[in-house]
């Protein structure tokens, strides 16, 4: 299993990839799309176009981890590809996510904006 805590951090492709997809090509993805170091020992998360399954990479020092899954019925909250920064979860957020929880506001709205918009609202 994938050791997540308070410092990692769970960035989230928001280009759909082939499932079939393995070490290697996604070792790339995240250096190429995501502009991440793969040894970081932070979560990378891809999720397919259908939003069925998902994978997650990460380094824990020793080897590359690969964590798969498919939900039997639904499917993951949409990522909207048009938001202009990177999506980055929380270790909550992606227990959520995981899980097959509905979090299409978090990809709408950052935490930044949202404070923004509070304090605009005083």
């Amino acid at each position: 299993m994938i050791a997540v805590n308070r410092r990692t951090k769970v960035f989230v492709c928001k280009e759909f990839v082939d499932m079939r997809a393995s070490y290697d090509s996604l070792f790339s993805k995240v250096k190429t799309i995501l502009k991440e170091d793969p040894f970081s020992g932070h979560v990378f998360l891809f999720v397919n176009k259908k939003r069925n399954s998902i994978k997650c990479l990460s380094y824990d020092g020793t080897g590359l981890i690969l964590l798969c899954k498919r939900l039997e019925k639904g499917a993951f909250s949409k990522i909207n590809p048009f938001f202009p920064n990177e999506i980055i979860m929380s270790q909550a957020e992606f227990s959520l996510y995981f899980e097959g929880a509905d979090l299409k506001k978090r990809f709408i709205e950052s935490p930044q904006e949202i404070v923004k918009t509070r304090s605009q609202l005083h």
